[in-house]
C-alpha cells in the first residue's frame, strides 16, 4: 500500500498568495523592492530560513533586527483572517483513508506554522502525529532529506511513496528521494505555465482538482 505524502502550503491550504503578498510588502519596505510574483517564482517551496538566507546573500547585508519575527507575526495574523483549505481537500483525504492508504504531511513550514495553519483549516486532527517539518532535517527542499525522513518514520520505502506537490523545489526533492510525485496546479498562486514547470522537473501527473487525486494515485504502478 502506498504512503501518500502531502506538501502543505499550496496543496492542503491555499496559503501561497497570502504569504507571497506579505513577503513582498515586508521586503519592499526594508529596501528590497519585489513583487508577489518574484517571491512565488524564486522562493515557493523553500523554508523561511532558506529564503531569508538567500535574500541576505543577494542584497549583501543582514535583514533588519526583528524583521523575521515581525514578518512571521503579520503572516500568522493574515492567515487567521483569510486562510482557507484547498477546495475539495477534505473529500480527497477521506477517499485516501477509505482506500486504506497511509498519509502524512512533509512541509518546508515551521512546526508552529503548520500547527497554526492546519488547525485554522480543520485539517490538523487528520494528520496529528504525522506532520513533518523541514526544521526536523539538515537540508530542506529541494534536497530529499525531508521526504526520506517522513518515509522512514512512517515505515515506508521511497518507492512505495507518492508525493503531492505544488512547487518546483518540492518536485525536485521528491524525485531526488526516488519517489513518484503528482503536481498540483489548483492553488491560487498557480499561473498558466505552472504545470509545465512541474512536469519538466519530473512530476508524473498533473491535476488542478482534488477530486481527481484518488484516481491518479490508484493509476500509478506500484
Amino acid at each position: 500500500m502506498p504512503l501518500v505524502i502531502f506538501d502543505c502550503d499550496g496543496v492542503l491550504i491555499d496559503s501561497e498568495l497570502i504569504a507571497c503578498r506579505l513577503d513582498a510588502e515586508d521586503l519592499t519596505a526594508v529596501g528590497y523592492p519585489c513583487t508577489p510574483e518574484d517571491i512565488a517564482r524564486d522562493f515557493i517551496g523553500l523554508s523561511g530560513a532558506s529564503m531569508f538566507a538567500i535574500l541576505e546573500a543577494h542584497i549583501g547585508r543582514p535583514l533588519p533586527d526583528g524583521f523575521v519575527e515581525d514578518a512571521h507575526e503579520r503572516l500568522m495574523a493574515a492567515f487567521t483572517e483569510k486562510l482557507q483549505p484547498i477546495a475539495g481537500i477534505e473529500a480527497a483525504l477521506a477517499a485516501v483513508q477509505a482506500a486504506g492508504w497511509s498519509d502524512c504531511v512533509a512541509s518546508s513550514s515551521s512546526p508552529d506554522r503548520l500547527r497554526h495553519t492546519l488547525g485554522l483549516t480543520g485539517l490538523w486532527p487528520h494528520f496529528d502525529g504525522r506532520v513533518f517539518s523541514a526544521a526536523m532535517v539538515e537540508n530542506g527542499k529541494p534536497a530529499p532529506d525531508l521526504f526520506l525522513h517522513a518515509a522512514a518514520t512512517m515505515g515506508a520505502a521511497p518507492d512505495d511513496c507518492i508525493v503531492i506537490e505544488d512547487s518546483t523545489a518540492g518536485v525536485q526533492a521528491a524525485r531526488a528521494a526516488g519517489m513518484d510525485v503528482l503536481g498540483f496546479t489548483g492553488g491560487g498562486h498557480c499561473g498558466p505555465d505552472h504545470g509545465r514547470r512541474l512536469a519538466d522537473l519530473g512530476a508524473c501527473g498533473l491535476f488542478s482538482d482534488m477530486a481527481r487525486l484518488p484516481d491518479l494515485i490508484g493509476a500509478l504502478p506500484r
